[in-house]
């Protein structure tokens, strides 16, 4: 076995830089698109040139949901929760509670909020392209 980083070629032709490897004993959470939630980056926007971006989201004690419809253009869009509960709405299923392991598949451009979370909320999340297009949109 060697300590060598492993490089490819993902599916978008963008070189990946090697083993990519986040260690949640050196987490950092960031500010990032909602402020009532954290962001911890997992390296996968780095590793795969913006192809895609996977990131830890915890929420911030004291601080709750601003349920604003809104849309992401994007082409994939995962989330799975890690840890307590969020409330979505969606305009095609309406609302829906996520609990630990549930996921959801979040078609692009769907009309959708987040009506309230737990303090101890923490999800997976993973997008592809990394930067995208986030609109409000009317209900």
């Amino acid at each position: 076995m060697t300590d060598t980083p492993v490089t490819g070629t993902p599916v978008t032709g963008t070189p990946v830089t090697g083993t990519t490897v986040s260690r949640a004993e050196d987490a950092v959470f960031d500010e990032g698109l909602r402020a009532f939630f954290a962001y911890r980056d997992l390296g996968v926007r780095a590793a795969t040139g913006g192809a895609f971006a996977a990131h830890v989201i915890r929420a911030i004690p004291g601080r709750h949901a601003v349920p604003v419809w809104h849309t992401h253009d994007l082409g994939f869009q995962m989330v799975m929760v890690l840890r307590g509960w969020v409330r979505f709405e969606y305009e095609d299923i309406g609302a829906v509670t996520f609990k630990p392991g549930d996921t959801v598949l979040q078609p692009p451009l769907v009309k959708h909020r987040e009506l309230a979370h737990s303090e101890d909320l923490e999800m997976l999340e993973v997008v592809s392209p990394a930067e995208f297009r986030t609109e409000t949109a009317e209900a």
